[in-house]
């Protein structure tokens, strides 16, 4: 299976060398090499390769020198119209991708489309999908959106053994919780907000495990127990109410300036109601997962938000904010160091 697997690995690379090369025209094996993520070794490889082969690959010695193709030579590819490359190249711009370890494989597909067009479409669909971004790396008040980070070892054999339909070992960290070995049978692969969830059951029973929470994992050979088809769609869908609707959540009666109104909500788990409150701020029944969870969402929100219900809940943001007024109250003791410090030196250099 190793085997096969380095096969296609590298005919794909082979491919998207070939793509960089007709549409950056020279590039030199240091070029290729950072853009196929290999050695430069390894580039000079697969030149010989696709040169026997029959790609009419050339070198081209010299300071400014590199590797090209003979000018008119063209892949075959299958054609794509102006708006279906526009979506895909907008589609490969979303940043889910990586999250599953797909993030080469999307790069060398943008190769494709982009090649696929007609010599007088190509650039106008770059032009086109420069002028739109979907999922910036942070929102307009400059806050970072981190995805999570899954080494690519364990997302590589967790995708595997979803795709094959086999069981799946997995060293797993619950939360709160040392990481234990589980043997599972994987259904799919879901991304929410660069978030990558592994849908699965052991033992006949549900399980959604988080991806940044897998410390290994491994692919067996025995095929996993599960149906042949499935809506993902559907199964996430049934699972998120559950989770909504189940555990240890904990319900908040909140006021809350309208201007943060979509904050509050988008951090909730469900709205239960909502009204109008006589100062005009809103007054709404939310649920949260927990209580660190409800803490952590009003917290946020500072003084454009007040907890009613429950008393424990507005009494924890009383102390957490009492203590950090404490910490703040005065001149800060590292100052006061510096300062001392400084009046030290300055007496010292007067007594020479």
């Amino acid at each position: 299976m190793r085997s096969r697997q380095n096969r296609r690995m590298r005919a794909d690379r082979l491919v998207s060398l070939v793509l960089l090369l007709r549409q950056r025209g020279r590039l030199s094996a240091t070029e290729l090499a950072r853009e196929l993520e290999v050695s430069s070794r390894t580039v000079l490889r697969d030149v010989e390769a696709l040169s026997a082969a029959g790609v009419p690959v050339y070198a081209e010695r010299g300071r400014h020198g590199g590797f090209a193709l003979l000018p008119g030579f063209r892949t075959d590819l299958t054609g794509l119209n102006h708006d279906e490359a526009l979506a895909l190249l907008i589609a490969g711009s979303r940043r889910g991708t990586p999250t599953i370890g797909l993030g080469s494989a999307l790069a060398s597909a943008m190769l494709k489309v982009v090649d696929a067009l007609p010599e007088s479409q190509r650039g106008a669909a770059a032009d086109v999908a420069e002028r739109l971004l979907v999922d910036p790396e942070t929102d307009l008040l400059s806050r970072r959106l981190v995805a999570d980070e899954v080494p690519d070892s364990v997302v590589a054999e967790v995708r595997r053994a979803v795709f094959a339909g086999h069981k799946l070992r997995i060293h797993y960290a619950a939360a709160d919780q040392a990481p234990k070995w589980r043997t599972v049978d994987p259904i799919g692969l879901v991304t929410v907000r660069d978030q990558g969830y592994l849908l699965a059951t052991r033992s006949g029973a549900d399980r959604t495990y988080r991806l940044s929470r897998m410390v290994a994992a491994e692919e067996l050979t025995e095929p996993a127990q599960r149906a042949a088809r499935v809506d993902l769609a559907r199964v996430w869908q049934e699972r998120s109410t559950r989770f909504r609707t189940g555990g240890a959540q904990v319900a908040v009666l909140v006021r809350v300036d309208p201007a943060r109104r979509d904050e509050l909500v988008g951090t909730a788990l469900a709205v239960r109601a909502e009204e109008s409150d006589a100062d005009g701020w809103l007054r709404l029944d939310v649920t949260f997962q927990d209580s660190r969870h409800a803490e952590w969402a009003l917290w946020q929100l500072a003084t454009d938000a007040e907890a009613l219900t429950p008393q424990w809940l507005r009494t924890s943001l009383r102390d957490r904010a009492a203590a950090i007024a404490t910490r703040y109250e005065g001149s800060s003791p590292h100052q006061s160091r510096t300062a001392n410090a400084s009046t030290s030196t300055s007496t010292s250099g007067s007594n020479r």
